[in-house]
């Protein structure tokens, strides 16, 4: 049998966005965006922003978790590249079409970026990198 983390995650603050929702916790952010949405440069900006709000002097990591289907200009993942302390970036999917789109978003982004299929395993991910990260800095 497993037992569950008793330490679970607290949500730091929500935001319902005009295309869906970013939760923030400690130190990284979940996104769920709406079916049909696009997620444009406009778009994008209100997550940096919310990015800087509650990160402004720390590293953290960003799971897009698609359980929807929708659009991203992928000119986004340029101004994603320029966040410094955005240290791991996942995407958490089910669907052959999102791991398919993840190989041409990944040409675009060219940072610590990775697929996963099970929302968990990315939430593991992205401690490990935030904690490689850690040991970085302070060497």
């Amino acid at each position: 049998m497993r037992i569950a983390s008793s330490k679970k995650a607290i949500v730091v603050r929500e935001y319902q966005l005009d295309i869906g929702n970013v939760q923030v916790f400690d130190n990284y952010m979940v996104s769920t965006f709406d079916d049909g949405a696009t997620i444009t440069l406009e778009r994008a900006y209100q997550i940096i922003g919310i990015s800087e709000i509650h990160f402004r002097d720390k590293d953290f990591g960003y799971i897009s978790l698609r359980k929807n289907s929708y659009a991203i200009d992928p000119t986004v993942y340029n101004y994603l590249r320029g966040l410094e302390n955005l240290k791991a970036f996942a995407i958490v999917s089910k669907k052959e079409i999102d791991m398919h789109n993840f190989k041409i978003e990944k040409l675009f982004y060219k940072k610590n970026m990775e697929f996963f299929i099970e929302y968990e395993n990315a939430l593991t991910w992205i401690k490990k990198r935030l904690k490689a990260n850690k040991g970085k800095d302070n060497s």
